[in-house]
């Protein structure tokens, strides 16, 4: 399931699309960037939290919040894991989890990268 997420460019002032996995919980979408900071869009993000976010045909303006918090994300993680596990497994051992699957590893892992938080206006 991807959503396209279009920010503003920090530096161009360009719009920037790009297509990301998402998790919507209690009206809000939720993604992660697995570059953590180094990612662009999520640097774009720090420099403007307003964004635009499409879901299939449905376009509309959402407010953006980064989080860091290691627990948080590994809460987010914990939930995708159930429901997605062949993909989300794929995705962590891709990301350099080794060994098994729990809180803590998860917690480890989220050290790494960031959550971001979509809620629509």
């Amino acid at each position: 399931v991807v959503l396209l997420l279009t920010t503003t460019g920090r530096k161009s002032g360009k719009p920037h699309t790009i297509g990301l996995q998402y998790e919507m919980i209690q009206g809000r979408y939720y993604v992660a960037a697995a570059d953590g900071t180094r990612a662009d869009w999520l640097r774009n993000i720090l420099a403007d939290t307003n964004v635009g976010v499409q879901v299939g045909k449905t376009k509309f303006p959402a407010r953006a919040e980064v989080v860091s918090d290691a627990g948080e994300i590994a809460n987010f993680l914990a939930y995708r894991l159930r429901k997605r596990p062949l993909l989300i497994r794929m995705i962590l051992r891709s990301g350099g989890l080794k060994g098994k699957i729990d809180h803590t590893a998860l917690e480890t892992y989220a050290r790494g990268i960031r959550m971001v938080i979509l809620t629509p206006l």
